[in-house]
C-alpha cells in the first residue's frame, strides 16, 4: 500500500497535460514584470533625485513615501490599491494593471535607495568639477554624475529584477491572471497539487536564472570599480 502512494506522489502525464497552461500563466507573471521593472527604475530615479532637493517641502514627502513603501508588505500594498485603481470598474484587466502599479511603486521605493547610494558615491571632486566647469544641472547629471552612479547600481537592480519576478504571483490576492493563479486553479480542480506546484518552480526557476546571469552579464559589461 505504502508503495502504491508513492506511485502517484507524481505523474509526469499529468505534468505535460498542465504544462502549457501553467507556461501562459508564467508569460502573464513575466509581462508584469517587465513593465514593472521598467516604470521602477525610471520612478526610482525620480524619487532618489527628489530626495536630494534642497527644498524642504519636496525633499521631506519624498522621504516619508519611500520609508513608508520600503516599510510595508507588497501584498498590502496590492490590497489597498485595488479599489483605487480603476474604481468601480469590472475591467478585466484592473487586477493586472493594479499588480503593474504596486509592483512599480514598491520596487521604485527600493531602486531610489540603489540610485541615492550609487550618486553619493560619486567622487566629490568630481561634483567640485561640474560646479567650476559651470555645467547646467542637466549637462552635469547626465554627462558626468549618473554615467558614473548607475552602473555601480547593476548588481541591485539586478537582484530587484529576480525577486520581482518572484513576487509578481502575489497578484493572486486580488484575482490578477498568473503562473499561481493558474498552478493553483489546476490543482483545485484535479487535486494534484503536486505537479502543479511542481511545474510552477519548475518555470520560476528556467525564467529567474537566465535574468540572474543576465544581470551579471550587465555588471561586468558596464560597471567598473572605482580607484
Amino acid at each position: 500500500m505504502t508503495f502504491t502512494l508513492a506511485q502517484e506522489v507524481w505523474r509526469w502525464e499529468v505534468v505535460w497535460e498542465f504544462l502549457p497552461e501553467i507556461a501562459w500563466g508564467m508569460a502573464f507573471t513575466v509581462l508584469a514584470t517587465v513593465i514593472g521593472i521598467t516604470v521602477a527604475m525610471v520612478l526610482g530615479l525620480v524619487l532618489a533625485l527628489l530626495r536630494r532637493s534642497q527644498i524642504k517641502a519636496i525633499r521631506w514627502p519624498t522621504i516619508s513615501i519611500i520609508e513608508f513603501i520600503r516599510s510595508t508588505p507588497l501584498l498590502v500594498q496590492l490590497l489597498f490599491l485595488f479599489p483605487l485603481v480603476l474604481p468601480g470598474s469590472r475591467v478585466p484587466t484592473a487586477a493586472f494593471v493594479t499588480l503593474v502599479v504596486g509592483l512599480a511603486l514598491h520596487y521604485g521605493a527600493y531602486t531610489s535607495e540603489s540610485y541615492r547610494a550609487g550618486i553619493e558615491s560619486v567622487d566629490r571632486g568630481q561634483w567640485e568639477a561640474s560646479i567650476a566647469l559651470n555645467l547646467a544641472p542637466a549637462t552635469k547629471w547626465t554627462r558626468v554624475i549618473l554615467p558614473q552612479a548607475i552602473p555601480t547600481v547593476i548588481p541591485a537592480l539586478g537582484n530587484y529584477l529576480v525577486a520581482m519576478v518572484k513576487d509578481a504571483p502575489l497578484g493572486i490576492a486580488i484575482g490578477a491572471f498568473g503562473i499561481l493563479t493558474v498552478a493553483s486553479g489546476l490543482g483545485s480542480q484535479t487535486f494534484r497539487f503536486t505537479e502543479a506546484y511542481g511545474v510552477m518552480g519548475l518555470l520560476f526557476l528556467a525564467v529567474s536564472l537566465p535574468l540572474a546571469l543576465f544581470a551579471r552579464y550587465l555588471e561586468k559589461r558596464y560597471g567598473f570599480e572605482r580607484t
